[in-house]
């Protein structure tokens, strides 16, 4: 089977999102080809290059998401009216203007009860169609004629009140987005020796790096299968709470009509947690495609501390994690100035590197109030000296991995105020060790009654649970032996594998042929070539007549004519 792996800011940078789970994926599968189609987030991440990548991994092909490149097309006049017309009803949908209302942008359906998510879709396959009759629509999209489009459908009747109060920077903003997210549109990967000649697309993740399989989809009818691990609609509501409300509004009614779409056409759609899957529901994902596959944890580095629970310091909080404002260390440590209270030998380790300015910024504000809850311990306001809490990287003194972190005390801690699937908190299972958690993301179902959950911003609540936790080590050794079961069961690498190869055929037994057998009358044979037909030598030295119509890579040739099968002598019956 070929499959395209679609990304974007992750794999197969050695930086970003969905890497690890994309690059375990590619290993775990290695009877399948993958063709990775990349689209990088900044200058920086292109510079650290790739992770070192399998034989499987037959091509790769990349495209920049932070640099506009200029695709010298010009359009004509009818090509420009053309792009008007897509663009323009595009901005007409994400500005909630009715279909057919008077002065707004000529819809592209002649059907008048054309629903939202049609017009969406019509809308976006148009401007797809021009791109590829014309080479690209990159400088169209970046024209003053786009922002000129985009501000008629913000003033057209009907349109909703945060589109009508958009002033020229916030139009400005939007165009510019948009320009960003569309620019899969001007790609050359969709003709037949490129995602057409796939087997199966895969995004791995929702947002800009669906498009590509939405496209391969329009074009060449390749099979389309979403993963997610945090709804990019969520995200943008989470990332953008400061931005004009008329830039929130426009972007959201963007990245929901995409999600919507790539919901509606994708074969599954795979979320990493129930939490991430109710989203989706609300997003529009039929609940008859939707699965739950958990993320592949790699479960070999913390085997050992997990079969040793004895090893701990029974007076140790640990907390393992990205250093940001979402982590919530400041009630982590309000949280543990009521436990030192009552239980005064009590230690707490925060173990974790700074997220860029913020994050280091962040670092330096939870030390000072480290310093400020313990003044009598510490040696001065940025040491840690006597103090009871420590802060500390991975690969530092001490700790050479992530498991001697877990492996240092009885008990983990996390603390956040926004958790997707919570990383940290499946480790800490993996290790044995009892947790205690707030109440965020996924957090519930991962931890599904191996472990204590508090609300989160409650220092009181998470200070309670964690002294019940100190105070009785046998209710400490028994939620961490079920923690271990449960994770060892639901997170491993192998279950997430299968799961993925699993659905992989399922689509594929479902999909029409891509390549043609042809049967002694030369006519093209159903059924012959199954899913996973990998014959890596010949069977005779006979050239077969294999034909390739966007098949694998092994697959080339003419179309092969069927045999009859010869029948056994009698004295074989």
């Amino acid at each position: 089977m070929r499959i395209g792996l679609l990304t974007e800011g992750g794999y197969p940078y050695v930086s970003g999102d969905a890497r690890l789970w994309c690059d375990r994926l590619v290993h775990g599968l290695a009877q399948h080809e993958f063709d990775v189609y990349a689209l990088s987030r900044s200058e920086h991440q292109e510079d650290e290059g790739w992770m070192p990548l399998p034989p499987n991994v037959h091509r790769v092909r990349t495209a920049p998401l932070w640099m506009a490149e200029d695709d010298e097309v010009v359009l004509g006049r009818r090509a420009r009216r053309r792009f008007t017309e897509h663009f323009g009803e595009l901005a007409a949908v994400l500005c909630g203007v009715p279909e057919g209302a008077s002065g707004a942008v000529r819809s592209l359906s002649e059907d008048a009860q054309a629903s939202e998510a049609d017009r969406f879709a019509n809308a976006l396959y148009g401007l797809a169609e021009l791109a590829r009759e014309e080479g690209g629509l990159a400088g169209a999209l970046r024209s003053e004629a786009a922002v000129r489009t985009l501000e008629r459908a913000c003033r057209a009747p009907g349109a909703h009140r945060a589109a009508r109060e958009a002033r020229v920077p916030d139009l400005l903003t939007v165009a510019a987005h948009l320009e960003r997210a569309l620019r899969p549109l001007s790609l050359d990967w969709y003709e037949g020796d490129g995602l057409g000649a796939v087997d199966l697309c895969h995004a791995a993740s929702g947002g800009t790096a669906v498009l590509p399989g939405l496209l391969a989809r329009h074009f060449t009818g390749v099979p389309l299968m979403v993963t997610e691990y945090g709804v990019r609609l969520r995200t943008h509501y989470l990332t953008t709470p400061d931005a004009p409300p008329a830039v929130r509004s426009l972007l959201a009614a963007f990245q929901g009509g995409l999600a919507a779409e790539a919901y509606g056409r994708a074969e599954v759609v795979t979320a990493g947690n129930t939490h991430t899957r109710r989203w989706q529901e609300r997003c529009g994902a039929d609940r008859e495609k939707l699965r739950t596959v958990y993320p592949g944890m790699d479960a070999r580095p913390f085997a050992e501390v997990g079969e040793s629970p004895d090893c701990a310091d029974p007076d140790m909080l640990v907390w393992v994690g990205r250093v940001e404002p979402a982590k919530d260390l400041v009630s982590l440590l309000h949280a543990f100035a009521e436990v030192r209270k009552r239980q005064p030998k009590t230690r707490l380790r925060i173990v974790g590197a700074p997220v860029g300015p913020e994050g280091e910024a962040y670092l330096g504000h939870c030390r000072a109030l480290a310093a400020q809850l313990f003044p009598d311990e510490a040696v001065g306001p940025h040491a840690a000296g006597d103090n009871p809490v420590s802060f500390e990287e991975v690969g530092g003194p001490g700790l050479p991995a992530a498991a001697d972190a877990y492996a240092s005390g009885a008990v983990t801690v996390l603390s956040s105020v926004v958790e997707g699937f919570p990383v940290g908190l499946a480790e800490a299972m993996l290790c044995g060790r009892a947790t205690v958690s707030t109440d965020v993301g996924a957090v519930v179902e991962v931890i599904g009654g191996t472990g204590l959950v508090v609300p989160p911003r409650n220092p009181r609540a998470l200070a309670e649970a964690c002294v019940a936790l100190l105070r009785d080590p046998e209710r400490r050794a028994r939620l961490g032996a079920a923690a271990r079961a449960r994770a060892l069961e639901l997170f491993t690498v192998e279950q997430n594998i299968e799961a993925f190869h699993s659905i992989y055929l399922e689509i594929v037994s479902r999909a029409p042929v891509r390549r043609v057998v042809l049967d002694g009358a030369g006519e093209p044979l159903p059924f012959s070539v199954p899913a996973e037909a990998h014959v890596p030598v010949r069977w005779t030295a006979a050239s077969p007549r294999l034909a390739a119509r966007g098949g694998p890579g092994w697959a080339a040739g003419r179309p092969v004519h069927a045999t009859t099968p010869v029948p056994a002598p009698e004295g074989a019956r």
